[in-house]
């Protein structure tokens, strides 16, 4: 297991915010991020947790990089072409930060499986394409009573979206999509702008590194981002009481 005491060279610009500071900062090196996909937004995500010293990284994914990949998956260059990305994305992160631990789960996490895995974390990240396997983590997560982050990319859009660990007032991501919505399915059809993931990535980061570090964060948020516009606006997510996971 790596040391929860922080890289003080490494992490002197977070030991000098106040918000977060050496206690802030000995939490994230002790905290355990999932990432479910590495892709354009988990290879983004991960980057910022693997650099910013949280103690474990599980990277879930099951593919292998594609050379289509590469204009927006950063952790991977034309020599991965046809390996695991997780993997790869495990050996790009360790040269990044050797003073964590990282843990890449190469095969498709389900039922019991992922349950496990989510319980092992202090934080889920969602970068997953398609809505079955963004139910089944967020099932897990409200399950688990575990903080979830959730968000996609497509075109020049984005989104994320923030619920629990606390689902007893906190809606969960059936409350904002009861069905699959067709338009945020995965972008290999409608194209996306390479940096576009990259940018909910970040902020994914962002948020799982405040929840880690202890400082407040909204949930039950999702946010909308337009590359076009370069906006951001904020939309509240009510709590369904007749939702099928986390309803009262």
């Amino acid at each position: 297991m790596p040391d929860e005491k922080p890289n003080l060279s490494r992490h002197a610009r977070h030991l000098a915010l106040a918000q977060l500071g050496a206690t802030g900062q000995e939490r994230i090196s002790a905290g355990t991020a999932l990432l479910i996909g590495v892709g354009g937004i988990g290879c983004a995500a991960a980057s910022y947790l693997a650099a910013s010293g949280v103690g474990h990284v599980l990277l879930s994914d099951f593919d292998t990089v594609d050379a289509t990949n590469l204009g927006r998956q950063t952790l991977y260059g034309p020599d991965d072409v046809g390996k695991q990305k997780a993997r790869q994305a495990a050996t790009r992160l360790a040269q990044m930060n050797p003073d964590i631990e990282i843990t890449a789960i190469e095969k498709r996490l389900d039922n019991a499986a992922l349950a496990d895995a989510v319980k092992q974390a202090d934080v889920v990240l969602d970068g997953s394409d398609n809505f079955a396997t963004r139910f089944q983590v967020n099932d897990a997560c409200v399950a688990a009573s575990t903080r979830l982050i959730s968000g996609a990319a497509i075109r020049l859009e984005g989104q994320l979206a923030e619920f629990g660990p606390d689902y007893t007032t906190s809606p969960c991501y059936r409350c904002l999509y009861q069905e699959a919505d067709e338009s945020l399915e995965n972008c290999a059809g409608n194209g996306v702008l390479g940096p576009v993931p990259g940018a909910i990535g970040t902020i994914m980061a962002i948020e799982a590194l405040k929840h880690l570090a202890g400082i407040e964060s909204r949930r039950g948020v999702l946010r909308l981002f337009d590359a076009i516009s370069g906006e951001l606006r904020s939309v509240a997510v009510a709590k369904r009481d007749d939702c099928p996971v986390c309803g009262l």
